[in-house]
Protein backbone atom coordinates (compact mmCIF):
# COMPACT_ATOMS: atom_id res chain seq x y z
CA UNK A 1 0.00 0.00 0.00
CA UNK A 2 1.90 3.50 -0.62
CA UNK A 3 2.66 5.78 2.26
CA UNK A 4 -0.09 8.24 0.77
CA UNK A 5 -2.85 5.83 1.46
CA UNK A 6 -1.10 5.76 5.68
CA UNK A 7 -0.37 9.32 6.45
CA UNK A 8 -2.36 11.98 4.50
CA UNK A 9 -1.11 14.68 7.36
CA UNK A 10 2.39 13.74 6.83
CA UNK A 11 2.34 13.89 2.78
CA UNK A 12 0.93 17.46 3.26
CA UNK A 13 3.99 18.64 5.20
CA UNK A 14 6.84 16.90 3.37
CA UNK A 15 7.00 15.22 -0.17
CA UNK A 16 9.73 12.80 0.39
CA UNK A 17 8.76 10.35 3.00
CA UNK A 18 8.79 7.11 3.27
CA UNK A 19 6.19 5.03 5.19
CA UNK A 20 6.31 4.01 8.93
CA UNK A 21 5.63 0.36 9.11
CA UNK A 22 7.84 -2.50 10.41
CA UNK A 23 10.24 -2.14 7.67
CA UNK A 24 10.80 1.19 7.42
CA UNK A 25 13.45 0.85 4.39
CA UNK A 26 12.96 2.06 1.03
CA UNK A 27 9.55 0.69 0.54
CA UNK A 28 8.09 -0.94 -3.10
CA UNK A 29 11.46 0.27 -5.33
CA UNK A 30 12.26 3.61 -3.68
CA UNK A 31 8.65 5.18 -4.35
CA UNK A 32 8.36 7.98 -2.18
CA UNK A 33 5.76 9.75 -0.78
CA UNK A 34 4.10 12.76 -3.11
CA UNK A 35 7.01 11.55 -5.61
CA UNK A 36 7.08 8.55 -7.88
CA UNK A 37 10.97 8.60 -8.63
CA UNK A 38 11.94 8.61 -12.51
CA UNK A 39 12.58 4.84 -12.42
CA UNK A 40 9.24 3.63 -11.39
CA UNK A 41 7.66 6.42 -13.72
CA UNK A 42 9.04 4.62 -16.61
CA UNK A 43 8.77 1.13 -15.20
CA UNK A 44 5.03 2.25 -14.88
CA UNK A 45 4.78 3.62 -18.67
CA UNK A 46 5.46 0.56 -19.94
CA UNK A 47 3.99 -2.14 -18.21
CA UNK A 48 0.67 -3.35 -16.71
CA UNK A 49 -2.22 -1.72 -19.04
CA UNK A 50 -4.68 -0.53 -16.84
CA UNK A 51 -1.90 0.41 -14.11
CA UNK A 52 -2.86 3.67 -12.95
CA UNK A 53 0.16 5.80 -11.71
CA UNK A 54 0.15 9.31 -9.84
CA UNK A 55 2.97 11.61 -10.38
CA UNK A 56 2.86 14.61 -7.90
CA UNK A 57 4.86 17.17 -7.77
CA UNK A 58 4.86 20.91 -6.28
CA UNK A 59 3.23 22.71 -8.62
CA UNK A 60 0.59 19.51 -9.05
CA UNK A 61 0.38 16.04 -11.18
CA UNK A 62 -0.62 14.35 -13.42
CA UNK A 63 -1.82 10.50 -13.92
CA UNK A 64 -2.54 7.42 -16.29
CA UNK A 65 -4.71 4.97 -16.54
CA UNK A 66 -6.09 2.46 -18.96
CA UNK A 67 -6.83 3.54 -22.43
CA UNK A 68 -10.57 2.38 -23.05
CA UNK A 69 -13.91 4.16 -23.09
CA UNK A 70 -13.83 7.48 -21.95
CA UNK A 71 -10.09 7.56 -21.93
CA UNK A 72 -6.73 8.63 -24.01
CA UNK A 73 -8.37 12.89 -23.98
CA UNK A 74 -5.53 14.57 -25.57
CA UNK A 75 -3.61 16.03 -22.69
CA UNK A 76 -0.79 16.76 -20.78
CA UNK A 77 -1.60 13.68 -19.05
CA UNK A 78 0.60 10.46 -19.35
CA UNK A 79 -0.78 8.93 -22.59
CA UNK A 80 -2.10 5.24 -21.25
CA UNK A 81 -1.54 1.81 -23.29
CA UNK A 82 -3.91 0.81 -24.75
CA UNK A 83 -5.91 -2.28 -23.14
CA UNK A 84 -7.94 -5.16 -24.32
CA UNK A 85 -11.30 -5.39 -25.00
CA UNK A 86 -14.07 -3.91 -22.32
CA UNK A 87 -17.50 -3.11 -21.63
CA UNK A 88 -18.86 0.10 -22.90
CA UNK A 89 -18.03 3.26 -20.68
CA UNK A 90 -21.12 5.49 -18.96
CA UNK A 91 -19.58 9.09 -19.48
CA UNK A 92 -20.88 11.57 -17.19
CA UNK A 93 -23.31 13.91 -18.81
CA UNK A 94 -22.77 16.15 -20.59
CA UNK A 95 -21.01 13.21 -22.90
CA UNK A 96 -18.73 13.44 -25.59
CA UNK A 97 -20.07 13.37 -29.09
CA UNK A 98 -18.71 12.18 -32.26
CA UNK A 99 -15.92 14.23 -34.19
CA UNK A 100 -14.61 15.00 -37.59
CA UNK A 101 -14.56 11.46 -40.00
CA UNK A 102 -13.14 9.05 -37.88
CA UNK A 103 -15.87 6.86 -36.43
CA UNK A 104 -15.89 3.33 -34.17
CA UNK A 105 -16.22 1.50 -37.57
CA UNK A 106 -14.02 3.17 -39.93
CA UNK A 107 -11.03 2.83 -36.82
CA UNK A 108 -11.67 -0.43 -36.82
CA UNK A 109 -11.75 -1.00 -40.12
CA UNK A 110 -8.50 0.50 -40.20
CA UNK A 111 -6.70 -1.79 -37.73
CA UNK A 112 -8.30 -4.77 -38.85
CA UNK A 113 -7.12 -4.62 -42.17
CA UNK A 114 -3.44 -4.15 -41.14
CA UNK A 115 -3.75 -7.47 -38.83
CA UNK A 116 -2.52 -11.08 -40.27
CA UNK A 117 -5.12 -13.64 -41.47
CA UNK A 118 -7.22 -15.09 -38.45
CA UNK A 119 -10.43 -14.96 -37.06
CA UNK A 120 -11.91 -11.77 -34.98
CA UNK A 121 -14.40 -13.34 -32.41
CA UNK A 122 -14.91 -9.89 -30.57
CA UNK A 123 -14.52 -6.34 -31.48
CA UNK A 124 -14.85 -2.45 -29.86
CA UNK A 125 -13.78 0.66 -30.42
CA UNK A 126 -14.37 4.16 -30.25
CA UNK A 127 -13.92 7.18 -32.81
CA UNK A 128 -12.62 10.53 -32.25
CA UNK A 129 -15.01 12.15 -29.92
CA UNK A 130 -15.44 15.70 -28.90
CA UNK A 131 -16.56 17.08 -25.56
CA UNK A 132 -18.44 20.63 -24.73
CA UNK A 133 -15.29 22.66 -24.54
CA UNK A 134 -13.96 21.40 -27.42
CA UNK A 135 -11.68 18.62 -26.05
CA UNK A 136 -11.03 15.75 -28.27
CA UNK A 137 -10.63 12.04 -27.27
CA UNK A 138 -8.35 10.10 -29.55
CA UNK A 139 -9.96 6.71 -30.96
CA UNK A 140 -9.18 3.32 -30.06
CA UNK A 141 -10.00 -0.30 -31.48
CA UNK A 142 -9.79 -3.70 -29.84
CA UNK A 143 -10.43 -7.27 -30.77
CA UNK A 144 -10.19 -10.85 -29.93
CA UNK A 145 -7.64 -12.28 -33.05
CA UNK A 146 -6.67 -16.30 -33.62
CA UNK A 147 -4.84 -17.66 -36.31
CA UNK A 148 -5.46 -20.92 -35.58
CA UNK A 149 -2.51 -20.43 -32.55
CA UNK A 150 -5.01 -19.93 -29.82
CA UNK A 151 -7.31 -16.21 -29.27
CA UNK A 152 -5.66 -13.64 -27.99
CA UNK A 153 -6.24 -9.68 -27.27
CA UNK A 154 -4.76 -7.24 -29.37
CA UNK A 155 -5.72 -2.95 -28.96
CA UNK A 156 -4.21 0.30 -30.40
CA UNK A 157 -5.21 3.61 -29.85
CA UNK A 158 -4.00 6.80 -31.26
CA UNK A 159 -3.82 10.09 -29.03
CA UNK A 160 -1.68 12.96 -28.88
CA UNK A 161 1.30 13.80 -26.80
CA UNK A 162 3.71 16.62 -26.47
CA UNK A 163 6.53 15.31 -28.35
CA UNK A 164 9.23 17.48 -26.21
CA UNK A 165 7.25 16.39 -22.81
CA UNK A 166 8.57 14.10 -20.07
CA UNK A 167 5.26 11.67 -20.95
CA UNK A 168 6.35 11.65 -23.94
CA UNK A 169 10.28 10.62 -23.10
CA UNK A 170 9.10 8.38 -20.31
CA UNK A 171 6.95 6.34 -23.22
CA UNK A 172 9.61 5.18 -25.17
CA UNK A 173 12.22 4.86 -22.78
CA UNK A 174 12.58 1.27 -21.60
CA UNK A 175 12.90 0.18 -18.04
CA UNK A 176 15.13 -1.38 -15.98
CA UNK A 177 15.28 -5.25 -15.53
CA UNK A 178 15.95 -4.30 -12.32
CA UNK A 179 12.38 -2.83 -11.52
CA UNK A 180 10.30 -4.66 -14.34
CA UNK A 181 10.65 -8.09 -15.44
CA UNK A 182 10.99 -8.52 -19.44
CA UNK A 183 12.26 -10.33 -21.98
CA UNK A 184 13.47 -7.83 -24.26
CA UNK A 185 12.74 -4.04 -24.85
CA UNK A 186 13.96 -2.05 -27.51
CA UNK A 187 13.54 1.93 -28.30
CA UNK A 188 15.03 3.52 -31.44
CA UNK A 189 14.82 7.08 -33.44
CA UNK A 190 13.06 5.79 -36.88
CA UNK A 191 14.32 7.66 -40.28
CA UNK A 192 12.07 10.92 -39.75
CA UNK A 193 12.09 11.45 -36.40
CA UNK A 194 9.90 9.29 -34.96
CA UNK A 195 10.72 7.65 -31.59
CA UNK A 196 9.95 4.27 -31.32
CA UNK A 197 9.58 1.12 -28.56
CA UNK A 198 9.33 -2.39 -28.71
CA UNK A 199 8.49 -3.87 -25.25
CA UNK A 200 8.28 -7.61 -24.89
CA UNK A 201 7.19 -8.44 -21.10
CA UNK A 202 4.14 -10.35 -18.70
CA UNK A 203 0.89 -8.48 -17.83
CA UNK A 204 2.11 -8.77 -14.64
CA UNK A 205 5.76 -7.87 -13.51
CA UNK A 206 5.72 -10.28 -10.90
CA UNK A 207 5.04 -13.35 -13.17
CA UNK A 208 2.10 -14.27 -10.49
CA UNK A 209 0.69 -15.14 -13.63
CA UNK A 210 2.42 -15.89 -17.14
CA UNK A 211 0.02 -13.63 -18.87
CA UNK A 212 2.41 -11.93 -21.58
CA UNK A 213 2.06 -8.34 -22.86
CA UNK A 214 4.03 -7.01 -26.02
CA UNK A 215 3.94 -3.12 -26.43
CA UNK A 216 4.45 -0.95 -29.53
CA UNK A 217 4.48 2.90 -28.92
CA UNK A 218 5.29 5.41 -31.65
CA UNK A 219 6.07 9.37 -31.29
CA UNK A 220 5.54 11.62 -33.94
CA UNK A 221 7.71 14.78 -34.55
CA UNK A 222 4.26 15.82 -34.61
CA UNK A 223 2.90 14.34 -31.66
CA UNK A 224 0.75 11.91 -32.26
CA UNK A 225 1.30 8.66 -30.39
CA UNK A 226 0.34 5.44 -31.65
CA UNK A 227 0.12 2.83 -29.12
CA UNK A 228 -0.38 -1.13 -29.60
CA UNK A 229 -0.57 -4.07 -26.90
CA UNK A 230 -1.30 -7.38 -27.35
CA UNK A 231 -1.48 -10.55 -24.95
CA UNK A 232 -0.84 -14.36 -25.36
CA UNK A 233 -4.67 -14.59 -23.54
CA UNK A 234 -8.04 -13.51 -24.84
CA UNK A 235 -8.03 -10.79 -22.02
CA UNK A 236 -5.39 -8.70 -20.70
CA UNK A 237 -6.18 -9.87 -17.03
CA UNK A 238 -8.29 -12.60 -15.82
CA UNK A 239 -8.59 -14.93 -18.57
CA UNK A 240 -6.25 -18.38 -19.06
CA UNK A 241 -3.42 -18.25 -21.03
CA UNK A 242 -3.99 -19.47 -24.67
CA UNK A 243 -1.05 -19.98 -26.69
CA UNK A 244 2.90 -19.22 -26.14
CA UNK A 245 2.81 -15.84 -26.95
CA UNK A 246 0.99 -13.07 -28.50
CA UNK A 247 0.36 -13.39 -31.91
CA UNK A 248 2.19 -10.64 -33.38
CA UNK A 249 5.73 -10.58 -34.06
CA UNK A 250 8.23 -7.69 -32.87
CA UNK A 251 8.77 -6.63 -36.86
CA UNK A 252 4.64 -7.04 -37.29
CA UNK A 253 3.87 -5.36 -34.21
CA UNK A 254 6.22 -2.17 -35.68
CA UNK A 255 4.66 -2.70 -38.99
CA UNK A 256 1.33 -2.01 -37.60
CA UNK A 257 2.11 1.03 -35.38
CA UNK A 258 4.19 3.19 -37.55
CA UNK A 259 1.52 2.88 -40.55
CA UNK A 260 1.02 5.93 -42.16
CA UNK A 261 -2.90 5.68 -41.59
CA UNK A 262 -2.46 6.21 -38.06
CA UNK A 263 -0.52 9.56 -38.72
CA UNK A 264 -3.67 10.81 -40.80
CA UNK A 265 -6.20 9.68 -37.63
CA UNK A 266 -4.06 11.58 -35.21
CA UNK A 267 -3.33 14.45 -37.10
CA UNK A 268 -7.76 15.55 -36.46
CA UNK A 269 -7.04 15.37 -33.13
CA UNK A 270 -5.50 18.66 -33.39
CA UNK A 271 -2.53 19.78 -31.85
CA UNK A 272 -1.20 18.21 -28.89
CA UNK A 273 -1.40 20.22 -25.47
CA UNK A 274 2.01 21.54 -24.26
CA UNK A 275 3.21 19.42 -21.26
CA UNK A 276 3.85 22.06 -17.97
CA UNK A 277 7.48 20.47 -16.83
CA UNK A 278 7.03 19.55 -13.07
CA UNK A 279 9.70 21.22 -11.18
CA UNK A 280 12.82 19.78 -10.72
CA UNK A 281 15.14 18.91 -7.93
CA UNK A 282 18.53 20.31 -7.67
CA UNK A 283 21.76 18.01 -6.18
CA UNK A 284 23.64 15.27 -7.09
CA UNK A 285 22.14 12.29 -8.71
CA UNK A 286 21.99 9.78 -6.25
CA UNK A 287 23.14 6.17 -8.26
CA UNK A 288 26.47 8.21 -9.04
CA UNK A 289 26.86 9.25 -5.73
CA UNK A 290 26.19 5.31 -4.53
CA UNK A 291 28.69 4.16 -7.23
CA UNK A 292 31.49 5.88 -5.84
CA UNK A 293 31.07 4.91 -2.56
CA UNK A 294 30.97 1.13 -3.57
CA UNK A 295 33.76 -1.42 -2.71
CA UNK A 296 36.63 -1.53 -4.97
CA UNK A 297 35.41 -4.76 -7.01
CA UNK A 298 32.00 -4.47 -7.62
CA UNK A 299 31.13 -4.78 -11.35
CA UNK A 300 27.87 -2.26 -11.80
CA UNK A 301 25.44 -3.92 -14.38
CA UNK A 302 22.88 -1.39 -14.05
CA UNK A 303 22.26 1.78 -12.62
CA UNK A 304 19.66 4.96 -12.01
CA UNK A 305 18.71 7.36 -10.16
CA UNK A 306 17.94 11.12 -10.11
CA UNK A 307 18.30 13.31 -6.57
CA UNK A 308 16.74 11.77 -4.05
CA UNK A 309 16.66 8.38 -5.12
CA UNK A 310 18.69 5.53 -7.64
CA UNK A 311 20.00 1.90 -7.53
CA UNK A 312 22.67 0.14 -8.43
CA UNK A 313 22.62 -3.70 -9.64
CA UNK A 314 26.23 -4.83 -8.72
CA UNK A 315 27.93 -8.32 -8.84
CA UNK A 316 31.23 -8.87 -6.86
CA UNK A 317 31.45 -12.11 -8.68
CA UNK A 318 29.20 -14.03 -6.70
CA UNK A 319 25.93 -13.25 -8.23
CA UNK A 320 24.19 -9.78 -9.00
CA UNK A 321 22.27 -7.68 -6.05
CA UNK A 322 20.08 -4.93 -6.27
CA UNK A 323 20.58 -1.53 -4.29
CA UNK A 324 19.11 1.38 -3.45
CA UNK A 325 19.19 4.60 -1.73
CA UNK A 326 17.36 7.11 -0.55
CA UNK A 327 17.66 11.01 0.88
CA UNK A 328 15.52 12.80 2.01
CA UNK A 329 15.11 16.21 4.52
CA UNK A 330 13.23 17.36 6.94
CA UNK A 331 12.28 13.87 8.44
CA UNK A 332 12.71 15.21 12.50
CA UNK A 333 8.89 14.63 13.60
CA UNK A 334 8.89 11.21 12.06
CA UNK A 335 11.85 9.66 14.39
CA UNK A 336 9.57 8.20 16.96
CA UNK A 337 7.86 6.27 13.86
CA UNK A 338 10.38 5.71 11.78
CA UNK A 339 13.18 4.45 14.22
CA UNK A 340 11.41 2.61 16.93
CA UNK A 341 12.39 -0.67 18.18
CA UNK A 342 16.67 -1.48 17.65
CA UNK A 343 18.25 1.60 17.62
CA UNK A 344 21.68 2.69 18.23
CA UNK A 345 22.31 6.60 18.59
CA UNK A 346 25.98 7.93 17.60
CA UNK A 347 27.91 10.44 19.33
CA UNK A 348 26.59 13.18 16.86
CA UNK A 349 22.78 12.39 17.89
CA UNK A 350 22.64 10.05 14.36
CA UNK A 351 20.15 7.44 14.61
CA UNK A 352 20.86 4.13 12.87
CA UNK A 353 18.49 1.33 12.60
CA UNK A 354 19.01 -1.71 11.17
CA UNK A 355 17.09 -4.58 9.45
CA UNK A 356 17.03 -7.95 8.01
CA UNK A 357 14.06 -9.41 6.55
CA UNK A 358 12.70 -12.05 4.32
CA UNK A 359 10.75 -11.11 0.82
CA UNK A 360 11.71 -7.53 1.78
CA UNK A 361 9.83 -5.87 -0.71
CA UNK A 362 6.91 -8.46 -0.75
CA UNK A 363 7.32 -9.00 -4.07
CA UNK A 364 7.47 -12.82 -3.24
CA UNK A 365 11.25 -13.87 -5.05
CA UNK A 366 11.98 -16.99 -3.90
CA UNK A 367 14.78 -16.96 -1.11
CA UNK A 368 14.95 -13.05 -1.30
CA UNK A 369 16.66 -11.50 1.70
CA UNK A 370 16.74 -7.77 2.09
CA UNK A 371 19.11 -5.64 4.67
CA UNK A 372 17.96 -2.43 5.52
CA UNK A 373 20.63 0.59 7.17
CA UNK A 374 17.96 3.39 8.16
CA UNK A 375 19.95 7.03 9.32
CA UNK A 376 18.60 10.10 10.60
CA UNK A 377 20.41 13.25 11.79
CA UNK A 378 19.77 15.13 14.37
CA UNK A 379 18.75 17.84 11.67
CA UNK A 380 16.13 15.62 9.93
CA UNK A 381 18.50 14.52 7.14
CA UNK A 382 17.58 10.87 6.80
CA UNK A 383 19.59 8.20 4.27
CA UNK A 384 18.23 4.80 4.03
CA UNK A 385 19.47 2.01 2.35
CA UNK A 386 18.55 -1.13 1.57
CA UNK A 387 19.93 -4.39 -0.14
CA UNK A 388 18.76 -7.40 -1.67
CA UNK A 389 20.36 -10.86 -2.44
CA UNK A 390 18.71 -10.35 -5.94
CA UNK A 391 19.25 -8.87 -9.39
CA UNK A 392 15.62 -6.75 -8.80
CA UNK A 393 12.48 -6.64 -7.34
CA UNK A 394 10.54 -9.04 -6.86
CA UNK A 395 13.08 -11.51 -8.14
CA UNK A 396 14.51 -14.51 -6.99
CA UNK A 397 17.38 -14.88 -5.31
CA UNK A 398 20.87 -14.87 -7.13
CA UNK A 399 23.13 -15.11 -3.94
CA UNK A 400 22.92 -16.09 -0.21
CA UNK A 401 22.98 -13.07 1.18
CA UNK A 402 23.38 -9.25 -0.30
CA UNK A 403 26.52 -7.63 -2.08
CA UNK A 404 27.19 -5.36 0.95
CA UNK A 405 27.25 -6.50 4.23
CA UNK A 406 25.86 -4.48 6.82
CA UNK A 407 29.03 -2.53 8.41
CA UNK A 408 29.66 -1.18 4.69
CA UNK A 409 26.20 -0.20 4.41
CA UNK A 410 26.54 1.89 8.02
CA UNK A 411 29.35 2.96 6.44
CA UNK A 412 28.33 4.26 3.07
CA UNK A 413 24.90 5.83 4.62
CA UNK A 414 26.70 8.32 6.88
CA UNK A 415 29.52 9.60 4.64
CA UNK A 416 28.72 13.32 4.02
CA UNK A 417 28.62 12.91 -0.08
CA UNK A 418 24.48 12.44 0.89
CA UNK A 419 24.29 15.99 1.67
CA UNK A 420 24.29 16.72 -2.21
CA UNK A 421 21.70 14.38 -3.16
CA UNK A 422 18.49 15.30 -1.56
CA UNK A 423 18.03 18.51 -3.90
Amino acid sequence: MPFEDELGDAIRRTGDTFRPSDRPGLVDGGLTRGRRRLARRRAAAVTGSVLALAVVGVAGGYTTGALGPGDGRTSAALPATPSAAEGPATPSAPGPSAAGGVTKEKMLAAFKALLPEGKITQEDGRGITEDPKGGKTGPYASVIFDDGQGAAAISLGVSTVDPAGQSAEQLVTCPSKALVQHDTCKAETLPGGSRFMLFQGYEYPDRRVDTRMWRAVLITPEGVQVDASEWNAPAEKDAPVSRPAPPLTGPQMKALVTDEVWKSIGAQLGEPRKETRLPGRTGASVDKILMSLLPKGLKVLDKQGDPGYGFVVADDGKGAGFIQVNAQTGMQDLASELFAGDVTTLPDGTKVLVKKENDPDQKGGAGAVGWTVDTLRPDGFRVVMMAFNAPGQGQDASRAEPVLTIEQMKTIVLDKKWRTAAG
